[in-house]
């Protein structure tokens, strides 16, 4: 049993814990805001974008001019992996269940006899993933020093993924990351960005809206390296806010737990305070009886 100053001690650090997690839940809150409102800030351009592309994809089609990041190299053979996840942890299942979703898929590809190269944003997924994947690394994006996700850091991914395409080095490319619904919510989501998919409702009226000049094939070969680039700061910003949501809902949790913990320690406190006063009365006692 452990004695009054143990469990004062422990009592001690569970309130300075306490502390700590309700700074961190309040800081993440006042973070979420502004992600949240440049994720969803950021969807009508996006979902746009890919319509207009969706649409200039379906009426190419699978013509010999199509650019080759629409058309593909001809086989899918070699997939690379853009797993991206956050910097820091202390975010509940953020980080674990974007790698989850992306160890499964490299599972299943390599399974099939393909060829799995990985490439994690986020030193979080590149943990969660390099011990039983590591010999499928091919490189890391390190963003520990970027305050703040802008456009530019997904052109400089866009930059190195369109590089290797260029190179032969990949012929599918899928990114993964958490769609933020809520505080409590995220999903995590596989996409492929390499070549181009384009949902049916992307594709649907987009042709019969625009003529388009020069040729479409044209257009196209211009706009999907900055679809690539969009797509991924998309789901940066979707993970931004994901980050701070996840982050939240388990520093409240912790905040949560923390009080319960004292509350139990403070019972268990008392008691042991209580049961050395009752010890010292019959020692007192039975001293003045033997006098």
């Amino acid at each position: 049993m452990p004695s009054l100053k143990d469990l004062k001690n422990r009592i001690e650090s569970v309130k300075n814990t306490r502390k700590i997690t309700k700074a961190m839940q309040m800081v993440a809150a006042a973070k979420l805001r502004r992600a949240q409102d440049a994720a969803e800030s950021a969807r009508p351009y996006t979902e746009r974008f890919n319509a207009v592309l969706g649409g200039l994809a379906a009426s190419v089609g699978g013509s010999d001019s199509a650019p080759k990041l629409l058309s593909g190299t001809g086989s899918d053979q070699t997939h690379l992996l853009v797993v991206m996840t956050a910097e820091r942890g202390l975010c509940g299942g953020f980080n674990s269940n974007i790698a989850k979703l992306a160890r499964a898929k490299a599972e299943d590809l390599i399974a099939a006899g393909k060829t799995v190269k990985i490439l994690t944003v986020g030193k979080k997924g590149r943990d969660a993933i390099k011990r039983d994947l590591g010999e499928h690394f091919i490189g890391h994006v390190d963003l520990t020093e970027v305050k703040r996700i802008g456009y530019e850091n997904a052109q400089d991914i866009a930059r190195d993924l369109l590089a290797r395409f260029d190179n032969g080095e990949f012929d599918v490319a899928t990114i993964f990351y958490a769609k933020f619904q809520n505080v409590v919510t995220q999903i995590p989501t596989a996409q492929q960005i390499i070549p181009a998919a384009f949902d049916a409702a992307e594709d649907e009226g987009a042709t019969t809206l625009y003529d388009y000049e020069p040729s479409e094939e044209a257009i196209l070969a211009d706009l999907l390296p900055r679809g690539v680039a969009t797509q991924i700061f998309a789901a940066l910003l979707e993970n931004g806010a994901s980050e701070q949501g996840a982050r939240m809902s388990a520093m409240d949790n912790a905040t949560r737990n923390a009080g319960e913990m004292i509350d139990k320690l403070t019972i268990e406190f008392n008691r042991s305070r209580q049961a050395v006063i009752t010890n010292e009365l019959i020692e007192i006692i039975s001293g003045a009886e033997a006098l």
